[in-house]
């Protein structure tokens, strides 16, 4: 198959030469573990002691993976990455809260992303977290079937509450959604909240989308029984394919705890597990969708050549191709320019708030194998050819 992922002209088109330098800089610097690890406790620390490094954080890493603090703030990301045929899931990047006030504001957040979205042909998903909505706490002791409290009871309802309220308005809005998927130990929870909601509202297509991260080694078999359901009772499938991003805690967790991991024997069993989910949903285009999450270009190429060998056309509403914004530009732009559907995810909040998930993003281009090293090996060709063109 032709190699489309090497074109780093079209890859970087939108970088100028400063914004390429700033890139390179940064995944130099990710590229190192120990300042990775030094970099997040400072900057944790800094924050904590209210030290006035925010400046600092937005001109760096988090203009580099950020759309903005705000979601008007990334418009000007949106409409500029839209010119290269790449569209944007506005992402409320805000975690680890734990106040009703806090989830209320995410609700409305998200809510606000939704009409965002219905209005721009350039967002063509909303999406939330499960535990932006809710207490950690709560979807743990009921995925482990535990009694609630009255109190807790009622605090789960409004949990409820705030999904549905979000799916029935992207419902009503047409507009596509996507729930992320968390740590396994809470998300039994989440995905049986998010089943009911695809029985209420996935009855005509796919608009509520669950995800599946692949590095667990039950998910296709937990797709398998959920399409069962599906089919006996009348709805579609959407999913979201990632690999996964919490690794290191639920190997941890699991040895701790003394249960079998759920993740994966290796890197390899995680890639075939991640193509047969992917080939399965495929088989099953009738009745499902897929919004393909990933940065790894071997899984795009086979998309890309089970899309050709069904005969299925390259802008199918059914099939998206997903990427981080500060990363896999060469897979994002190239696919865009070939036709294929691409989104960005966009993350945006105030800078102190997103500061947990860039540190994920940091520790987890760190610890993947190679991810990294692309990067800086096709900013570094990039950098070159246009030295060469000067």
């Amino acid at each position: 198959m032709e190699n489309i992922f090497n074109n780093t002209q079209i890859a970087f088109a939108l970088k100028t030469d400063t914004e390429l330098d700033r890139a390179y800089f940064l995944f130099k610097m990710i590229d190192n573990e120990p300042l990775v690890r030094i970099g997040t406790a400072v900057t944790n620390f800094a924050l904590k002691a209210h030290l006035p490094v925010e400046g600092l954080i937005r001109a760096t890493v988090f203009d580099h993976f950020c759309g903005g603090t705000t979601e008007e703030d990334c418009l000007s990301v949106v409409d500029k990455m839209y010119t290269k045929g790449v569209s944007s899931v506005l992402d409320y990047s805000v975690e680890g809260k734990e106040e009703e006030e806090q989830f209320d504001a995410a609700l409305a957040m998200t809510l606000k992303t939704v009409e965002f979205a219905k209005e721009r042909d350039a967002i063509p998903f909303a999406v939330f977290k499960p535990t932006g909505l809710g207490r950690f706490y709560l979807y743990e002791k009921i995925g482990e079937k535990q009694p609630l409290t009255a109190e807790e009871q009622a605090e789960w309802d409004r949990v409820v509450a705030r999904f549905d309220l979000i799916c029935k308005t992207a419902h009503e809005k047409d507009v596509a959604l996507l729930i992320d998927g968390e740590e396994s130990w809470m998300q039994d929870a989440a995905d049986d909240l998010v089943t009911d909601m695809m029985r209420k509202y996935n009855k005509k297509k796919a608009i509520v989308f669950n995800t599946l991260q692949l590095y667990r080694w039950d998910r296709l078999d937990y797709l398998k029984k959920l399409h069962e359901t599906a089919k006996t009772e009348g709805f579609y499938i959407g999913m979201k394919l990632v690999r996964g991003a919490y690794m290191e805690k639920e190997h941890k967790r699991a040895e701790e705890k003394g249960y079998p991991t759920p993740i994966c024997a290796s890197k390899e069993a995680t890639d075939i597990n991640y193509d047969e989910t992917m080939a399965y949903m495929m088989d099953h285009l009738d009745t499902m969708a897929i919004f393909a999450g990933t940065h790894n270009e071997l899984s795009s190429y086979k998309v890309i050549e089970l899309m050709k060998a069904k005969g299925i056309s390259k802008n199918d509403n059914r099939i998206w191709f997903g990427q981080l914004y500060g990363m896999s530009d060469n897979i994002s732009y190239n696919l865009a320019e070939h036709g294929y559907n691409v989104a960005k995810y966009l993350p945006f909040g105030p800078v102190r708030d997103v500061m947990p998930y860039l540190i994920r993003r940091a520790e987890e281009n760190t610890s993947v194998a190679g991810q990294t090293s692309r990067e800086l090996n096709l900013l570094k060709i990039e950098k070159h050819r246009r030295k060469a063109q000067k």
